[in-house]
């Protein structure tokens, strides 16, 4: 059943409410608000029907009523408007993203802890991942006797390396030959595609270091995605501000689980395939998180998606305002990440 004007008109009223007081809403206080001219009875008889509709749910029996998961899908999806930011917040995050950081994981905490600081919920930002990117460069570096470092540089200017055993009597120079043969055959080629094709087309050529060629595309595959330590996490404590969480056993859950990472390096994962992402209460598939909001946004380097981040809080969160920060930060996120960002 699609809601008429006016019942669309009270709910947003109650969500805008409720997202400000985290108190249950009744018809008195809808009916002064500036814009409505119904009665009190009127506004509790379309509240009710609203209620009957899955929108609204009533806590105690004396009380107001709340939105539910229901009413607030309806108002990211249909109510929703974007909120500016003022200019106290642009500087926030342009003091955390303006600075020269050289080091990519740098940038990622940067990132989670502007996130925080403007939006006073649990950030979370995920480490770039390499699948996407494109090969420019390999590089076999001689380390002590029986190792070699190997050194991948991609078409974003991202360097991973990794220790690997070098078969005995190989020296330097053919390491150096080695590093010069892939990154002619294999530059530009995608890093999630690059180890098959490296062991079907350089078998041939390097068919007496076969073992070899196994443990630098073994490198690689380790290499092109980050792990879930990689999850950066800024503001876990701020949840505990929130109503919500008064309880200490719920506190407790939520900390644990974000702070264990693994679950909010899947979450981030799933998201990356999504330009923006809302998942409301029930929607989100981990119990810990039923009684959240996750707002996440991907960012890329050039046209190639690179990973995501977001915004966890309670599910009456301000979404218009969160939105709003996301869209400016990944702009942020990906000039920087580009070494594109202007030096004003």
């Amino acid at each position: 059943m699609e809601l008429d004007a006016r019942k669309l008109g009270i709910l947003k009223a109650i969500i805008d409410e409720y997202i400000l007081s985290a108190s249950p809403i009744g018809s008195r206080s809808i009916s002064k608000l500036e814009g409505f001219s119904l009665s009190s009875a009127t506004i509790r008889n379309e509240m009710a029907d609203l209620e009957e509709l899955g929108y609204l749910e009533q806590p105690h029996t004396s009380a107001g009523r709340i939105p539910s998961d229901k009413a607030y899908r309806l108002y990211v999806d249909q109510m929703m408007q974007k909120a500016s930011l003022s200019e106290d917040e642009i500087k926030i995050i342009r003091a955390h993203m303006g600075a020269k950081i050289d080091e990519v994981e740098a940038v990622m905490k940067q990132t989670a802890q502007a996130l925080s600081l403007v939006t006073h919920y649990t950030a979370i930002v995920m480490s770039p991942m390499l699948a996407a990117n494109r090969l420019r460069h390999i590089q076999l570096v001689p380390l002590r006797e029986g190792r070699a470092l190997v050194v991948i540089v991609t078409s974003a200017g991202f360097s991973q390396d990794a220790v690997i055993r070098i078969p005995e009597g190989m020296d330097s120079y053919e390491l150096e030959r080695i590093s010069r043969m892939l990154t002619e055959h294999f530059c530009d080629c995608r890093m999630d595609q690059i180890g098959d094709s490296m062991l079907r087309e350089m078998g041939g050529e390097l068919k007496e270091r076969k073992a070899f060629l196994n443990s630098i595309v073994e490198a690689i595959d380790r290499k092109i995605e980050p792990e879930s330590q990689n999850v950066q996490l800024s503001g876990a404590t701020n949840m505990l501000h929130f109503p919500e969480y008064s309880d200490v056993n719920k506190a407790k859950t939520f900390l644990a689980a974000v702070e264990g990472r693994s679950m909010i390096y899947d979450l981030l994962k799933r998201a990356s395939k999504l330009e923006f992402s809302i998942t409301i209460g029930n929607e989100n598939e981990d119990e810990t998180f039923k009684d959240c909001s996750i707002v996440t946004a991907t960012y890329r380097v050039g046209d190639e998606p690179m990973g995501s981040f977001g915004i966890i809080g309670p599910t009456r969160m301000q979404y218009g305002k969160v939105i709003s920060v996301l869209e400016f930060m990944r702009r942020s996120l990906s000039d920087i990440l580009s070494n594109d960002l202007d030096d004003d």
